[in-house]
């Protein structure tokens, strides 16, 4: 499949490349290398064809951004990180570092904070339901 690498903020073609010439299925946030040049990929866009009745992609638009993978960048649950994932500022993107000190870097940053894991989630309501709906006990209608 045909894959186009497209400069962002432009229509300026890069490079057109089959996606078995790519390392990996390249999605938004991704590092990729093509000639020796690093490119971040910032949006995927899906061109597709009607074919006997039926849409069938038929190509991928990459728009990417000629950037270096930043230093303290590291692979963390299953992307691309800048910075300390531990820290509760840390926006867990391969795009923005945090809010606090966006240039980081987060060795030097006074506001480190330990990230708590997220709180089960909780429907309001739940309580009344159980009251309302049936006995949790076993009781109720026989026939």
């Amino acid at each position: 499949m045909q894959v186009e690498l497209r400069l962002s903020g432009s229509n300026q073609v890069l490079a057109r490349l089959d996606l078995e010439e790519l390392p990996s299925n390249p999605q938004p946030g991704l590092w990729i290398e093509v000639d020796a040049q690093p490119l971040l990929v910032t949006q995927r866009r899906h061109r597709y064809a009607l074919r006997d009745g039926r849409y069938q992609l038929t190509a991928v638009a990459l728009e990417v951004k000629r950037q270096a993978r930043p230093a303290d960048a590291l692979w963390w649950k299953g992307q691309w990180v800048i910075g300390n994932p531990s820290c509760h500022f840390n926006a867990l993107s391969p795009l923005l570092r945090c809010a606090v000190l966006p240039e980081g870097p987060c060795a030097t940053c006074g506001h480190f904070r330990e990230r708590q894991p997220p709180r089960p989630h909780r429907t309001p309501g739940a309580e009344r339901e159980l009251r309302v709906g049936a006995n949790p006990e076993g009781g109720g209608c026989q026939g």
